[in-house]
């Protein structure tokens, strides 16, 4: 099977080097030429323009920044969608614009998945990441292969656009975590501890999580860097606002949320690095929160493995059937 993937930034380039790296036939396109030609002289095949891509190739992939942009391709690719042509939507995105976007795919004879990533870049360049998928289980065991080479741990949440509303959950989550790192961490020092010591009682004890044990890191460098930005930030905990606005609950704490990355972009831009909303409490304090010690960007250290479907917890039965 041809796979086509649009969008080479930081997340799409590293899923679409797994499929490259692990011999999948692959076709890309990029608005960065430079970005496109370091595939090219890799293996991969070049696509003049999304509509070619669609015409010649089984499965497109998408990555891009925005809903908007997602839109813009889609409506390129449209027109040469047919039986048997597989969208899949790696974007984070809005789970009402990937079903109407799918529902348009799946009118012309072919399948849509949203299937978004999670567990930071790092993973996603040693296919270690994991991937959530949405769709009818036929077409779930269709890309399987692809899922599996391009993430460790692949999730089938159930129809489309199930996986977006996990996705902006998980990102929701992963925000909260970050803010309330980078308030610890403050406190910390300016309780008078000892930001190496801090850092390791916060990672053995029950405060620990994922955000903790990455970005934390990459704060207490200085260096900051994810490859993940403020207004990414911004696009992700406002999707989760409106799936919740959409399923009527009154959030409290991610209405703060948006505030803080509201305030954290008058200041320093939209494009600074997300773990650097760090930099409000640092300015209101006076304090520097670095340690020596730590990495200025994530590494993954897991070794490269085929993924796997996870089961849900107490759907193991009804996997068996």
């Amino acid at each position: 099977m041809k796979v086509g993937f649009i969008g080479l930034g930081n997340v799409g380039g590293k899923l679409s080097g797994s499929l490259l790296r692990n011999g999948i036939d692959l076709t890309v396109h990029d608005l960065n030429e430079e970005l496109v030609n370091a595939f090219v002289e890799r293996g991969a095949k070049r696509a003049e323009s999304a509509v070619q891509m669609m015409r010649d190739c089984d499965a497109i992939i998408t990555c891009l920044p925005s809903p908007a942009a997602s839109d813009a391709v889609m409506q390129q690719m449209l027109p040469e969608v047919g039986p048997g042509k597989i969208w899949m939507e790696m974007s984070t995105t809005d789970e009402a614009e990937v079903k109407r976007l799918g529902a348009e795919v799946i009118a012309r004879g072919g399948a849509a998945v949203d299937c978004p990533v999670s567990g930071g870049c790092h993973r996603a360049a040693t296919g270690n990441i994991s991937i959530f998928a949405g769709c009818d289980r036929a077409t779930f065991e269709r890309i399987l292969p692809f899922l599996t080479t391009m993430g460790r741990r692949i999730l089938h949440t159930g129809e489309l656009g199930s996986a977006s509303v996990l996705k902006v959950l998980t990102n929701y989550l992963a925000t909260a975590n970050l803010v309330t790192c980078c308030e610890a961490l403050v406190v910390a020092r300016a309780a008078g501890m000892d930001l190496n010591t801090a850092y390791e009682a916060m990672k053995i004890s029950s405060g620990t999580s994922f955000v903790h044990e990455t970005e934390s890191q990459v704060i207490l460098n200085g260096s900051r860097d994810i490859s993940f930005t403020m207004d990414l930030v911004k696009k992700d905990i406002g999707l989760f606002q409106e799936v919740a606005d959409r399923a009527d609950v009154p959030l409290e704490i991610n209405p703060v949320l948006i505030d803080i990355f509201n305030d954290g972009i008058a200041r320093y831009g939209e494009r600074e690095l997300s773990p650097n909303i760090i930099r409000r409490l640092e300015d209101a304090t006076g304090l520097d929160i670095r340690a020596p010690g730590f990495p200025a960007e994530m590494s993954d250290d897991e070794p490269e493995e085929p993924g796997y479907e996870v089961i849900p917890q107490g759907k193991e039965l009804e996997a068996a059937e």
